[in-house]
């Protein structure tokens, strides 16, 4: 992985980076805040190592402006300051870790280990959910709930807003709903889209809530974020 250090102690940086290179890890240092927070920036490291006591800008502050600009690069804290009050500040403002130094490079590297592992999982949970508005879809679990309240679906209602969540924005017409979602594949004047389409509306579209579900005039159905 490509690691930042933000560290300004020499010896320090000397011994973590001797040992996440031999972990076959690569390691860029910047020795104060400010480069730190730039380097972030510029060169989406996989990973954060972030030393609490910095010249020109503290790691808790560092960590405040870094989860503010919604980056969610996995951070370790590494402070010589172990006491209870200090870790639980670091960790409220968006650090996933802490170590308290003085460490060895093995207790580091499984922290750096776990807190990947912990950042993949949440990557990957997130990539089988949908969502438009405060509508939220777990394709996994088939869970649907709106502003956190869960709504039944029967399985073809299911499938035609799993349908459109997945191509939210685009317009289909009726037919290619038919095909898309009921798999039939030519020209019928059963009007089952439209019943559907209704049904799946009188349930997500709850009072006060913003409607989803859009006809387009003349072409069909869209799912988008924003009023008729």
């Amino acid at each position: 992985m490509n690691v930042l250090l933000i560290e300004d102690e020499p010896n320090v940086i000397s011994f973590i980076r001797r040992g996440l290179m031999e972990a076959n890890h690569s390691v860029s240092v910047a020795m104060d805040g400010v480069t730190g927070l730039q380097m972030i920036q510029s060169a989406s490291p996989d990973i954060i190592l972030l030393d609490l006591m910095l010249p020109g800008m503290n790691g808790i502050e560092l960590c405040r402006k870094v989860r503010g600009m919604k980056i969610n690069t996995p951070i370790i804290m590494l402070t010589a300051l172990g006491t209870s009050e200090n870790v639980v500040t670091g960790l409220q403002t968006g650090a996933d870790d802490y170590v308290v130094k003085p460490f060895r490079v093995a207790e580091l590297l499984a922290r750096i280990a776990a807190v990947t592992r912990r950042s993949s999982a949440v990557t990957t949970a997130n990539e089988y959910l949908l969502s438009a508005d405060d509508l939220l879809v777990d394709t996994r679990g088939k869970i649907v709930t709106r502003n956190g309240e869960r709504i039944n679906l029967t399985a073809k209602e299911y499938n035609l807003l799993e349908f459109l969540l997945k191509n939210k924005g685009q317009v289909f017409s009726r037919s290619q709903i038919m095909e898309r979602v009921w798999d039939i594949h030519f020209d019928t004047n059963t009007n089952v889209v439209d019943v559907y389409v209704n049904y799946v509306r009188r349930k997500i579209d709850r009072e006060g809530s913003k409607k989803l579900i859009h006809t387009v005039v003349g072409m069909g159905y869209v799912l988008r974020e924003e009023s008729e």
